[in-house]
């Protein structure tokens, strides 16, 4: 008597968009609705991340395997490399089985996104695992399009920048650019500020939080927000 192998299943990194529900591509509602399993980034306190609220209105949740992935916040190596490892091995069960899994990501999974490290991992640990991507519509593209500001347009020359405490490189990035979308600026959002002022493109400026979502706050004159605390989620798009 002979068996039949199992196939592996695919992993899916499937964009879901920035917050709205209705920024969300043919192709991740279909694999939403065919995958077996979904997999999501899971806070260990708070609120539902936006994918999970997006997966939550498309797809009954009653019918799927779903997987709350929970990703350790923390610069140590050993957690890190430990709880990644887990969570790795946790979907390779589900992907040996033959099950497909659609890993759901905020904005796009190429950018920025916790799909890829996993899928690295994934590609390090079980390389006979089919990986594909799904894009979807950035928190960038959001923003530009929330605030109607072109990003670029012929030679234009435009950056994606994570907002440090680099003084310099902020100032550079500015500088060498005509538009620039600095993430995760809400940690050195005062220090953005004193640069813009420095700068004289303080005008040039808005800032977004939570962009398209129900709590979408948005600054057109930043400098009413000097000294504030901003959500994780904010964004400032400079055009000049």
């Amino acid at each position: 008597m002979t068996t039949t192998a199992v196939k592996i299943g695919t992993l899916y990194g499937v964009g879901v968009g920035p917050g709205d529900p209705e920024l969300i591509t043919v192709k991740a509602f279909r694999l939403l609705k065919e995958c077996p399993v979904i997999a999501y980034p899971r806070k260990r306190m708070g609120a539902k991340s936006y994918a999970l609220e997006i997966v939550e209105l498309y797809v009954n949740t009653a019918e799927k395997d779903m997987l709350g992935l929970v990703f350790p916040m923390t610069k140590d190596q050993a957690t890190l490399d430990r709880e990644w490892n887990k969570t790795t091995e946790l979907i390779w069960q589900h992907l040996q089985a033959g099950r497909d899994i659609a890993f759901v990501t905020e904005g796009d999974p190429n950018l920025y996104s916790t799909f890829i490290h996993m899928a690295r991992l994934m590609q390090k640990l079980h390389p006979e695992v089919p990986i594909r991507s799904v894009p979807g519509i950035s928190s960038v593209l959001g923003a530009a399009a929330r605030l109607n500001v072109p990003l670029a347009d012929g030679d234009d020359q435009v950056a994606i920048v994570p907002a440090t405490g680099d003084r310099d490189e902020m100032k550079r990035a500015i500088v060498e650019h005509d538009a620039i979308v600095f993430i995760k600026v809400a940690k050195v959002l005062d220090m953005m500020i004193d640069i813009l002022e420095e700068l004289h493109l303080i005008d040039k400026a808005s800032v977004v939080t939570k962009v398209t979502s129900p709590q979408e706050l948005v600054w057109r004159n930043i400098r009413e927000l000097k000294g504030q605390e901003l959500e994780y989620l904010t964004l400032m798009v400079v055009r000049k």
